[in-house]
């Protein structure tokens, strides 16, 4: 993720298919976006802000609405607002804490901010505007842990295997190790299931080719062989250690309740009031390009989605 490498981030984000379409986007923070692919390259400031934490939420609000200020042939179609919170404070102390609560609530000011901001320049409902989060979160503490270091009675996992601990085990066995990827993950399992390993009941390992297939996490070489799927608000680690600590983590298993977000729809082609059912988050991108009407690049979201949740075209 630090890098900006196109080569490391793949598909085409929907700036660059906007660009494409002859159109001008905009992007304040947004993952990816400085990324240079194809027809977007992020060369000008006034179009594409760097990311910079220490700018405030306000001053991003008030940047995007000062888009609807230009001429009409310079207004963006399309423009991104990121906020990090309340992601920031539910990694510090889980998301059930008031600090919690209390990002949300200033988030709700600053989207006020927005909406009263394009209500002022007579905009407001002649504007899309679609609010997301890209994941949930789920509290974690020091009493969910399951710790490698005890699984060593059946297999050695050596610390420089491991990719990722937590919320997913990522195991890539160097080719010269004494166990091959199936008797690594057989006798993974093997002493999770014995009842000897504090909580193995809350971790499996796979072979990434033997993951549920809904998971859509095998065919890339950027993913380790082994893959443990570990229990929503547990954590695993090398070895016990004296610390003690709260906080939250997403990433989970994306069929826990608790990873599901928002998504809320506003402007000329919802309609006001409606629910819909849940749906994956790659079904956004088709949803953007037919409000904008635009042609968008091939993905792995249906072609349907948007007439479900939009008004029909007049």
């Amino acid at each position: 993720m630090a890098s900006h490498e196109s080569k490391w981030w793949l598909g085409q984000p929907l700036w660059q298919t906007v660009v494409n379409s002859g159109k001008i986007a905009a992007t304040y923070f947004w993952p990816g976006s400085e990324v240079k692919k194809g027809s977007w390259t992020c060369d000008d400031d006034k179009y594409c802000k760097h990311y910079n934490g220490s700018v405030s939420f306000e001053d991003r609000v008030d940047t995007v609405l000062d888009y609807f200020d230009l001429d009409l042939d310079d207004i963006p179609v399309f423009m991104t607002l990121y906020f990090e919170d309340p992601d920031h404070q539910g990694h510090q102390v889980g998301p059930d804490d008031d600090e919690v609560t209390q990002a949300v609530a200033r988030i709700d000011g600053i989207i006020g901010r927005l909406i009263h901001g394009l209500d002022k320049r007579g905009v407001f409902e002649d504007v899309s505007i679609i609010m997301v989060g890209d994941h949930g979160m789920v509290g974690t503490c020091d009493q969910k842990l399951i710790f490698l270091d005890d699984l060593a009675s059946w297999v050695e996992i050596k610390s420089n295997w491991v990719h990722s601990y937590s919320p997913l085990l990522a195991i890539w066995p160097p080719s010269d190790s004494n166990y091959s990827l199936v008797d690594v993950v057989a006798k993974m399992n093997e002493g999770l299931s014995s009842g000897k390993v504090e909580n193995g009941n809350k971790l499996k390992v796979f072979l990434k080719e033997d993951l549920p297939k809904r998971l859509h996490y095998a065919d890339s070489d950027r993913i380790p062989p082994i893959i443990g799927l570990v229990h929503e608000g547990y954590k695993v680690e090398q070895k016990r250690t004296r610390k003690k600590e709260c906080g939250g983590a997403h990433g989970y298993d994306n069929e826990f309740f608790s990873m599901r977000t928002i998504f809320i729809g506003h402007g000329p082609q919802f309609e006001r009031g409606k629910k819909i059912p849940s749906f994956e988050n790659v079904e956004i991108y088709n949803l953007i390009t037919s409000i904008l009407n635009i042609k968008g690049a091939p993905n792995n979201g249906s072609d349907s989605f948007p007439q479900s949740v939009l008004l029909p075209k007049a």
